[in-house]
């Protein structure tokens, strides 16, 4: 099984921070945000690791993580995506590192409580197809929404005015090799970009996917307000009082 960090974006909503560096190197408490969803990784089991990342700090991603002793790694894997073209567009750089195995892809602003090992651990188990966690959110119109039917993901609406429920698809995804030819024939979205709620749909047409429910709190940092919410349940965690 090997691991994929998603780190590149120009992270405008976070202006003027991001003015000077990567998102995914703004602070989270008191490590980078980068090192939180590879530490999620690597207490999974995964130990063969790439980032993906993008823009005019790349490098800072080098200096920052190396090989990735921090985490204990022997070795971090790490490619460029030279343009915006969207989650989709950036996983498709990663298939001559994943080659035939199975990968788990992980939002580079995603923040999980609660580990995910034992859904790693099921779905490496599974035949084939891909796995998925959700979420209940109050704000489900500023994500991907499940529709959940008989124990099925029936589809995923992105971003939907109306949610027909409020289950979010949040920012940890796993696949089978299958997905990068799935990746190959995707049509760029209205904003120009490979959207991965459409890689998504695919395996849920073809009736291979499945999903869990995320135990414990969930963030991401793509606003200021998400940003420092996740400062403040990471400071929580970590018993602080605030």
């Amino acid at each position: 099984m090997k691991g994929v960090v998603l780190a590149g974006g120009l992270g405008t909503r976070l202006l003027p921070l991001t003015r000077v560096t990567n998102k995914h190197l703004l602070p989270v408490y008191n490590k980078p945000m980068i090192f939180y969803p590879i530490q999620t990784l690597v207490d999974a089991g995964i130990k063969d690791i790439m980032i993906v990342t993008g823009g005019n700090n790349a490098g800072d991603f080098l200096r920052l993580l190396g090989n990735g002793e921090d985490f204990g790694l022997r070795q971090l894997h790490y490619t460029y995506q030279k343009t915006e073209g969207g989650i989709a567009h950036a996983l498709a750089l990663a298939e001559p590192f994943v080659g035939k195995d199975k990968v788990v892809v992980i939002l580079g602003d995603n923040f999980t409580q609660s580990s995910i090992k034992k859904a790693v651990d099921d779905f490496e188990k599974q035949p084939c197809g891909a796995k998925i966690f959700l979420k209940e959110v109050s704000n489900p119109q500023e994500f991907g929404v499940a529709v959940v039917e008989g124990g099925k993901v029936k589809e995923i609406i992105e971003k939907p005015t109306v949610p027909p429920t409020n289950y979010a698809v949040i920012g940890i995804y796993m696949y089978d090799r299958d997905v990068f030819e799935i990746c190959k024939g995707l049509k760029p979205s209205a904003r120009g970009e490979l959207e991965i709620t459409d890689v998504n749909n695919e395996y849920i047409q073809r009736g291979t996917m499945t999903y869990e429910f995320l135990e414990g709190w969930w963030a991401d940092c793509g606003s200021f307000e998400a940003l420092l919410r996740s400062n403040i349940l990471v400071a929580r965690e970590k018993g602080v009082q605030i």
